[in-house]
């Protein structure tokens, strides 16, 4: 949510900005603003909308400058405005500022008193005038300190002062921030594809830590002022990952990327001639697994979708029960976790503020965390005590589709480990589930090659009012994760149920004009789910089925009918995923929607 970028070096200081800003607008937003270093002091620009507005204005203005901070804003407290957007200032203090000021009425009301005058809704113009009031004559990193002493609430900070040009102040709590290191020149951000044209080695901030840039370097302290010790880490994404490369859109390089980054997840993974999995990329040995009593799996969104099917694959592979909760709901109960229990944190950012706060009381209960993550260094990597990455580059698109082909190919490794580990995979059965996946990235390529068939599909139901999908057994997870598909990207209703359901109150919703989209796997519910695709008929409703080449007979009782290769159950959902992220596409780019940045939706949602 948010993005903030700050920069202090050689260069034009207000272009590197914007230009990071730029590649932080899949995180969502509908404001921006920049504040930098001029003649007459520090300058502040903003305006509503989106970050071509603000160049325009921009392009006006006077901004040469060495240093800058930047701010795209997704509203929280206020409406979208040019008054509610960010930078905000106080007097000479100026900030930017991602997440939420719990206690900020109370705080509002004693700076009200004092004299303050507040031209926004915003708890972050608070958090300025507090930090102003704290200011006098002391350094601004120590203002900050003091003024957060009296904050509650979650927050990444970038704060520059007119009193000390050349200097930004960083600060995070429960909302990502890192610090790039370059060759004289320093970077502040949200994310690291903000400044990845210019560095690679960077430093994430860890909870409740300050990090200070000058001309002179990098300085990294708790808040209460003891130095740091931070590891340099080197990222390996090229720019260009982050970039188009061609495509119309970044979900659509991202969906034709999926061979590439699930290759990229397997490598060196396992073993097919031993059929074992590399149980170093996990951090895990053979005896943590035997003594896992219960699994226990938290993610929200899609990366929930990819928990429900690894719920699926562990139970069904390794026999070890497994729950899986939407984090945000599994935080706020009394979850019957404990030592000897693995939690299993699904997340594409590591950033995730319900998925966080999950894992962090599973730990207070005595339980190991695992996260399955996609980006190094993030809270949820670190935190956990063992890390699976997945590899599989940025993903710049608000509708996760590579991330989430990943981290299921990294929970079929896991069950394949386990259940051989538990003893009850044998080595046969290990070496057929893995050869498996040596074939899956070829077979992802042809799933892919149904592209043009769905941009044809897409025209005949893109003006559709609603769309039911519907799969059995590890296929009802992916039955969800479509219909999620095309409500983030098309803005049409979409419903995901396990097909058996359809008789328990959905089939009242079938008519002529409804799409019901069927997932159908050569698996032993085959026959059950061509009874359902007939009772969809029956009532006239249309009928798209995504099904196995093994199984194109069902073709002939479907109004539409896509094929993708034949594999086994697990990795077959695998690849009935992929025609349902591009049927989305298609029907979201008919209807004119803003496929890359949907309406109200963030990449990474780091507030409650």
């Amino acid at each position: 949510m948010c993005g903030i970028i700050g920069y202090t070096g050689k260069r034009n200081a207000v272009a590197v900005v914007l230009e990071g800003l730029k590649r932080l607008e899949y995180r969502g937003y509908d404001s921006a603003g920049v504040a930098f270093f001029s003649k007459k002091g520090v300058e502040v620009i903003r305006c509503k909308g989106k970050i071509r507005d603000l160049a325009s204005i921009v392009e006006t203005a006077d901004t040469i400058s060495n240093t800058a901070i930047g701010h795209t804003r997704w509203a929280t407290h206020g409406k979208p405005s040019e008054e509610n957007a960010h930078p905000h200032r106080s007097g000479g203090i100026v900030i930017v500022h991602n997440g939420i000021i719990e206690n900020y009425l109370d705080l509002k009301k004693r700076l009200s008193a004092k004299g303050y005058r507040f031209l926004s809704e915003t708890d972050t113009e608070v958090l300025c005038h507090l930090i102003e009031d704290h200011a006098g004559g002391r350094p601004i990193e120590e203002a900050v300190r003091m003024a957060l002493q009296e904050v509650r609430g979650a927050y990444a900070l970038a704060v520059i002062s007119e009193k000390e040009p050349g200097k930004i102040v960083g600060v995070r709590k429960d909302s990502p921030l890192v610090a790039g290191l370059g060759d004289g020149e320093y970077f502040i951000a949200s994310d690291v594809p903000a400044f990845l044209p210019y560095s690679r080695d960077v430093m994430f901030l860890d909870e409740e830590e300050m990090v200070v840039l000058t001309a002179d370097g990098v300085v990294v302290t708790t808040l209460e002022g003891a130095p740091v010790r931070k590891e340099v880490k080197s990222i390996t994404w090229s720019p260009s990952m982050a970039e188009k490369g061609g495509y119309r859109h970044f979900m659509l390089k991202e969906i034709f990327e999926q061979p590439r980054a699930v290759g990229d997840t397997l490598r060196g993974r396992f073993s097919v001639e031993t059929g074992t999995v590399n149980l170093d990329e996990f951090g895990l040995s053979g005896d943590m697994l035997k003594e896992i009593n219960k699994i226990f799996i938290v993610a929200c969104g899609t990366s929930w979708h990819a928990g429900l099917m690894a719920k699926y694959m562990i139970e069904d592979l390794a026999r070890v029960p497994v729950e899986v909760d939407v984090a945000s709901e599994f935080r706020y109960r009394k979850p019957l976790i404990r030592a000897g229990d693995l939690m299993i944190a699904v997340t594409q950012s590591g950033e995730t503020a319900d998925t966080l706060a999950a894992q962090r009381e599973a730990k207070r209960l005595g339980a190991k965390v695992l996260s399955i993550c996609n980006v190094v260094g993030s809270t949820s990597a670190r935190e956990a005590d063992f890390v699976f990455y997945t590899h599989s580059g940025p993903e710049i698109g608000v509708a996760s589709t590579k991330a989430f082909l990943t981290q299921v190919t990294s929970a079929y490794l896991l069950a394949v480990a386990l259940g051989r580990t538990k003893g009850y995979l044998d080595e046969k059965k290990s070496k057929e589930l893995l050869g498996e996946l040596l074939l899956l990235p070829g077979k992802i390529e042809r799933a892919l090659s149904s592209d043009e068939g769905l941009r044809s599909l897409a025209g005949s139901y893109f003006k559709a009012r609603g769309f039911i999908y519907i799969g059995r057994s590890i296929n009802y997870p992916v039955a969800l994760e479509g219909a999620l598909k095309l409500k983030e990207i098309s803005y049409i209703h979409a419903e995901g149920y396990p097909a058996g359901e359809m008789k328990h109150g959905p089939i009242a919703l079938i008519d002529e004009e409804l799409p019901v989209v069927v997932l159908v796997s050569g698996d032993a519910l085959y026959e059950k789910m061509i009874t359902g695709i007939q009772e969809v008929n029956s009532r006239g409703g249309k009928v798209v089925t995504i099904a196995c080449e093994s199984v194109k007979e069902v073709c002939e009782i479907s109004r539409n009918c896509i094929l993708v290769p034949d594999s086994n159950p697990y990795l077959s959902a695998v690849l009935l995923t992929v025609p349902l992220q591009l049927l989305a596409y298609h029907i979201g780019v008919l209807r004119g929607c803003d496929v890359d940045q949907p309406r109200n939706l963030a990449k990474s949602v780091t507030v409650e």
